[in-house]
């Protein structure tokens, strides 16, 4: 069974009152759709404009900016795979951003924090495989450690809180 404090919502991530929210952002940084797209519009100009200083982002990784205009202090950018055919270490990839992000999130303190299902819209990563990813990554962070106080895996629709609740043992 996961960690207790993994919890699956339906909710608007850019409102969510936790220290840092998670974009699934594009290797520019630089603001795209979906999920990017609303927490840069969220966050307002100055995002962008921190963003445009770190360079861009490579797959996998993870880098934090200030949170601007929206509830959260924290903005961590993680660069989700696309999805190719799972070939070309797409899962690998994808369980770094997880990892990556919440060390991330140490660094900066953040002890709350809220993830999108990264990589399951435009870059086509199949939901219920992601899912199983990010639950066992968040885990094995989680397990024994009691830094962070709560993660919650913030999903745009029904289709994903369902796939979420019975990777998490909730269905």
């Amino acid at each position: 069974m996961p960690d207790a404090r993994i919890t699956a919502i339906v909710a608007d991530i850019t409102r969510l009152a936790v220290d840092a929210i998670v974009n699934a952002a594009n290797s520019s940084l630089l603001g795209g759709g979906g999920v990017d797209g609303a927490i840069h519009r969220a966050a307002g100009p100055e995002l962008l404009a921190e963003c445009r200083t770190l360079s861009g982002c490579p797959t996998g990784e993870a880098k934090a900016t200030k949170g601007y205009r929206l509830p959260a202090a924290w903005v961590i950018h993680a660069v989700g795979p696309v999805w190719h055919g799972g070939g070309q270490g797409e899962p690998a990839a994808l369980a770094a951003c997880y990892r990556n992000s919440l060390a991330v999130a140490r660094t900066i303190g953040a002890r709350t924090l809220a993830f999108p299902a990264i990589s399951t819209g435009i870059f086509a990563f199949p939901k219920d495989l992601a899912a199983e990813i990010a639950v066992a990554e968040i885990d094995r962070v989680l397990q024994g450690d009691p830094w962070f106080q709560s993660v919650i895996l913030c999903c745009f629709d029904d289709v994903t809180l369902a796939i979420y609740r019975r990777v998490l043992g909730q269905a």
